[in-house]
């Protein structure tokens, strides 16, 4: 309970449930929830990292080394370490990859500080030398960025496979960049690149080596009726976006029938309305039709007989997708459509794939919707792949909006310290020291790719600093070998976007931190979850009770 004198009698402010942690305490607190979660995944860093498996209270695994998912999967309930899954977060939305190095820069970053507040550097002087030392990275980063030509193939798979190294796609890396860059394409257009038009199939059965790229849509879904036919070449494509069924009427309504005649000539009537429904779609012109809602048995019969294939309860994601493809216009009801609402596909057919059958849509002019089936032994053997082929969809589209990437292998974070270090000199005051251990933070990422490579860090960064030194730019280290080669000669690159994200994401999250001095825990936060344990404090909460804790996940991982 926090309280002033005022004259004889004290000022209530809080509750007396709440409680609250000022200065230092404050600070390190928020220091060491950031480190831990950073701690938490740096291991997973580089192709040499190492996966993590996630069980929840279901008992659902997820084995992964992608670090924002492992982190949205932790059940991290500590407000500062939540600032952090920010990061990587914003990372992944941003550009698609990257999280986990964004986030060990948070971490570092913050670790660095905590050695600087001991000795009594202020944190505003730490947050305003952090932020000079931000601008001036990626000043320096737009200086040794590679220009790439967005027809430039070969560079662009490069991309891809290194964003999917390390995530269990080795063995058909080649295959999986070359379906990756070619998906990418395929859906760019003025506007840039939507890589939701990219439709991820994963089939569980065969091997990596199996997957594909359709030049079109693949729904997972069946044609409602044995009569319809199982393919259409040169098909009109109609998709409307409700049901083929008799609307039900808003209200409670009874229809009270007499006479036998009376219930067939009902009966008849949603006959003849379901008949007319079928006979519109055929009038139409449509050899295929995608439902949003549900289609009724005697419409099927109707549409059957006119050869049309029929697909009910697709998703408004898969009818988006399909609109894009064949170029259809979706309509809410039947009576709308018309030949104009029609899209073209050269082929659609129902095919099965490992036991399930699906409705692919294929052969489409200039197709901006594609389908790419991965394949894999286990589910979560192709849950990594997914995860893998993500980060490559978004640094290829990135790589292409941009034009500009980078050497890898912990290049740019070599060449940034040693910049940050004579841009040190010309900074005065204390805000000095902030930018040398900026400096000293970005060496994290070619020292977390030396350990998790079971190789001697300092050995790996003097040889990477000494590389720099002699003016190339392009030294990253080998994590197979262990030597300090030329990453631009080699092929290893990341998009420029990857890297500028994460140091200004890591910045602003690590300079927030830095800036709470004051930590006030409502009252239902600040009570123990076990009653058992009376006013006693869970280890590291620096008295703020339930989050003082990581939260159980974190806590397993830990």
């Amino acid at each position: 309970m926090a309280q002033q004198q005022m004259g004889n009698q004290p000022l209530i402010v809080l509750s007396e449930d709440s409680q609250r942690t000022s200065g230092e305490d404050a600070q390190s607190m928020n220091v060491q929830a950031g480190k831990a979660v950073a701690e938490s995944v740096r291991t997973t860093l580089g192709p040499k990292g190492m996966d993590k498996m996630l069980v929840d209270s279901s008992g659902n695994v997820i084995v992964t080394n992608d670090g924002v998912t492992l982190l949205s999967e932790m059940e991290i309930d500590h407000p500062a370490a939540d600032m952090i899954v920010e990061v990587a977060e914003t990372q992944e939305e941003e550009v698609g990859d990257g999280t986990t190095s964004a986030v060990v820069i948070s971490g570092e970053l913050l670790s660095q500080a905590e050695d600087l507040l001991d000795q009594d550097i202020h944190a505003t002087t730490l947050a305003q030398g952090y932020r000079e030392a931000a601008e001036e990275a990626i000043n320096a980063l737009e200086e040794i960025a590679i220009d790439v030509d967005e027809d430039d193939t070969e560079v662009l798979e490069q991309i891809a496979a290194t964003a999917m190294t390390g995530k269990g796609a080795e063995s058909a890396k080649d295959l999986l960049s070359e379906l990756v860059v070619d998906a990418v394409r395929a859906v760019a257009d003025d506007d840039g690149v939507d890589t939701d038009n990219i439709k991820v199939e994963k089939v569980v059965g065969g091997s990596i080596e199996n997957s594909e790229l359709v030049e079109g849509v693949i729904v997972d879904k069946e044609r409602v009726s044995e009569n319809m036919p199982y393919f259409a070449e040169d098909a009109n494509v109609a998709i409307i976006d409700g049901d083929l069924e008799i609307k039900e009427t808003e209200i409670d309504a009874e229809v009270n029938v007499t006479d036998p005649d009376q219930l067939e000539q009902f009966l008849e009537q949603e006959e003849a309305q379901l008949r007319e429904m079928a006979e519109q779609v055929a009038d139409a012109g449509a050899d295929v039709v995608f439902v949003d809602g549900g289609i009724d048995d005697m419409a099927q019969h109707y549409l059957a007989q006119e050869d049309i294939i029929a697909v009910r309860r697709v998703k408004s994601s898969d009818q988006s997708q399909l609109a894009r493809a064949t170029g259809a216009t979706p309509v809410s009801s039947v009576d709308d459509l018309t030949a104009e609402d029609l899209g073209v596909a050269g082929s659609v057919a129902q095919k099965e794939i490992a036991g399930d059958q699906r409705i692919f849509v294929e052969d489409v002019d200039d197709a901006q919707a594609v389908t790419l089936i991965l394949r894999g032994g286990t589910e979560h053997v192709i849950d990594e792949i997914d995860r893998a082929i993500e980060d490559s969809l978004g640094v290829v589209r990135t790589t292409i909006e941009d034009g500009k990437v980078l050497a890898g292998g912990g290049a740019p974070e070599i060449d940034l310290s040693l910049a940050l270090r004579d841009y040190a000199d010309s900074v005065g005051g204390r805000e000095q020291l902030a930018v040398e251990a900026f400096a000293d933070a970005l060496e994290v990422i070619p020292r977390t790719l030396a350990e998790n490579a079971g190789l001697d860090p300092i050995d790996s960064l003097v040889e990477l600093r000494s590389a720099h030194d002699g003016g190339d730019t392009g030294a990253g280290l080998d994590a197979y070998t262990g030597d300090t080669i030329d990453m631009d000669a080699e092929g290893v690159y990341e998009p420029l976007r990857v890297k500028t994200q994460a140091i200004e994401s890591a910045t602003e999250a690590a300079v927030m931190l830095l800036r709470i001095d004051d930590v006030i825990a409502a009252g239902d936060l600040a009570v123990s979850h076990d009653d058992d344990e009376g006013d006693e404090m869970p280890p590291g909460g620096g008295g703020m009770g339930g989050m003082g804790g990581m939260g159980g996940g974190m806590g397993g991982m830990m």
